[in-house]
């Protein structure tokens, strides 16, 4: 990466399909001339932060605006339920194959550099072998993105090197200390709605494990956002949801269901620009 010091940052958070908030915060970023000098992304925030960093511009996210209003017929989570039972028993670890991601990643992407990307940008999984986070700094785009965003239990691990790799949300879900390391004093927070979500104890057998994630992702956020250095400004970009869903709704969950994209992608832009017409200087 060298020793410049990056001055901006965009922070993009996990989140799965909720992630398509984040193409409408980037086009309202990029409308306002907010550019980044560095791009850090979590799993889905790797994945619409490594299209911003290869092309900074509108047009590029109204290209990625595209891709996902278009997931729905592309075949990333095809299959049905007999389909899916039979690739399991086959992989026994992972519900999808993670080739159709590849093949679309690499077909908006290319077949590039992390290095040789526009802006700077970092994406980070998790270690299985030495149970840790691991930032891709250089080598391979697509790999790293897929390294990223290699949700347990839905996607296969990705070996790459001598490690093995999950989705980065499990060790680091809003990367806002990776962006301040980095040397960004001004950082935008694309993340997807769940740190304002009301969090209960479980009631159903199925809640126990979100609110579990949960707790550990909302821990590290607010111990990064009390910790800010004294010159860090930090906009937590809204998602202009009208409500927050509760831990207990699985919608967040249906990895299939891609009709809340557009109203998603709308809803995050508009709340995005208002707040950007009368940010204030300092968010905590």
């Amino acid at each position: 990466m060298g020793t410049q010091e990056h001055k901006v940052a965009f922070v993009l958070g996990g989140g799965g399909l909720l992630g398509a908030g984040e193409v409408g915060m980037l086009q309202a970023l990029l409308e306002a001339g907010v550019v980044p000098d560095v791009v850090v992304g979590t799993s889905v925030g790797a994945i619409n932060g490594a299209a911003v960093a290869a092309d900074p511009s509108p047009g590029a996210v109204e290209a990625l605006r595209g891709v996902w209003l278009g997931l729905a017929g592309s075949g990333l989570y095809a299959g049905g339920p007999f389909k899916r039972m039979g690739h399991i028993a086959r992989a026994r670890t992972h519900v999808h194959p993670n080739e159709p991601l590849r093949a679309l990643l690499t077909e908006h992407l290319g077949d590039g550099l992390i290095e040789d990307l526009a802006v700077p940008f970092q994406c980070v999984a998790a270690s299985i072998e030495r149970a840790a986070e691991h930032w891709f700094t250089t080598g391979p785009l697509v790999e790293a993105v897929l390294a990223s965003s290699a949700v347990p239990g839905v996607l296969p691990p990705v070996a790459i090197g001598a490690e093995t790799y999950l989705d980065g949300g499990l060790v680091n879900s809003i990367p806002i200390e990776r962006a301040l390391t980095l040397g960004a004093r001004t950082l935008y927070v694309l993340q997807v709605g769940r740190i304002d979500r009301p969090l209960v104890a479980p009631t159903k057998p199925w809640e126990v494990a979100s609110v579990a994630f949960e707790i550990a992702r909302r821990h590290r956020f607010a111990r990064d956002m009390a910790t800010l250095p004294p010159d860090a400004t930090v906009h937590v970009l809204p998602t202009g949801a009208d409500e927050p869903p509760r831990h207990g709704d699985l919608s967040s969950l249906r990895y299939r269901d891609f009709g809340a994209v557009q109203r998603r992608i709308a809803a995050a832009h508009r709340a995005t620009a208002d707040y950007l017409a009368t940010a204030p200087e300092r968010t905590r």
